[in-house]
């Protein structure tokens, strides 16, 4: 059974529900919000920015509103979705934030596995948010709130230890974080290294000697943002090549066509072309 919170006053949103929410998601579409989903005792497979994603059972995947999603097949799965208004109108601690770890602050789609111990704590959990979400009074929000607060602080706490690079929240993740921020703010306009440095008051040199540590590259950050939002532009809309080109910031469309076959191994059109016929 799917149950629905609405803040009117702040349009804030939180839904708890099960895989019957997910069909809304049966084709490839940006899940539009903070998006939690929890396997129980079997697994689900799902798509995230157009990539298959076999969840094992007992395991949390984070998904951030701006990704695209795609739910395959699943059960006995909770599922959790809230809105900026609802979460984040407070400062709340950069690991948990949400751009925190689990969401923009990571290099890549976070899941997190529960052992028995750590699934029995969330299931408790989940029955407090039931009890909650089933009780309408004044503090309703601010206590659904602090459970949620609660539910992403246990899953951080826990990616970080499966996670050896983040096992100490560091100024190189913390340098991480900010630099993926910046560059989803800004990369259909700004490409250089040079401008997400001089924003972090840091040299290009030091950018790169930090994430080297961490074998990543400041550069093929902003290439790999940019070349996703291409490869959804390429998938979900209608628009040329050249106009996409001119929307990412690019005065020669050439230039994304380069980038998009060094990084893909494909030209735009070929990746367009096998897209529509997968």
């Amino acid at each position: 059974m799917a149950y629905s919170f609405q803040e009117f006053n702040t349009e804030a949103v939180f839904r708890l529900g099960n895989e019957q929410d997910l069909l809304l998601y049966s084709s490839d579409r940006p899940v539009g919000l903070f998006t939690f989903i929890w396997t129980g005792n079997k697994s689900a497979s799902v798509e995230v920015d157009g990539e298959p994603l076999e969840l094992a059972p007992n395991s949390i995947l984070s998904i951030t509103p701006i990704q695209y999603f795609q739910f395959i097949s699943g059960e006995n799965l909770n599922v959790y979705q809230f809105n900026r208004e609802f979460y984040c109108i407070k400062d709340h601690d950069k690991e948990v934030s949400c751009a925190g770890l689990l969401f923009f602050g990571n290099k890549r789609t976070p899941v997190v596995g529960l052992n028995q111990e750590q699934q029995r704590s969330f299931e408790n959990l989940h029955q407090v948010f039931l009890e909650e979400i089933a009780t309408t009074d004044n503090i309703q929000a601010e206590m659904l709130r602090l459970l949620l607060a609660r539910f992403i602080i246990k899953t951080t706490r826990l990616f970080k230890t499966q996670d050896q690079s983040l096992t100490s929240f560091n100024t190189k993740v913390d340098l991480l974080r900010s630099f993926n921020l910046l560059v989803d703010q800004h990369f259909r306009v700004e490409h250089s290294v040079a401008f997400y440095a001089d924003r972090l008051h840091r040299s290009p040199k030091t950018l790169s000697n930090v994430f080297g540590k961490m074998d990543i590259s400041p550069l093929k950050v902003i290439h790999e943002r940019i070349i996703l939002e291409a490869k959804r532009l390429l998938r979900y809309t209608e628009r040329s090549s050249k106009e996409i080109a001119y929307e990412l910031g690019f005065e020669d469309p050439s230039h994304l066509s380069r980038l998009f076959k060094k990084v893909t191994g494909q030209s735009p059109s070929e990746f367009r072309s096998l897209s529509i016929s997968a």
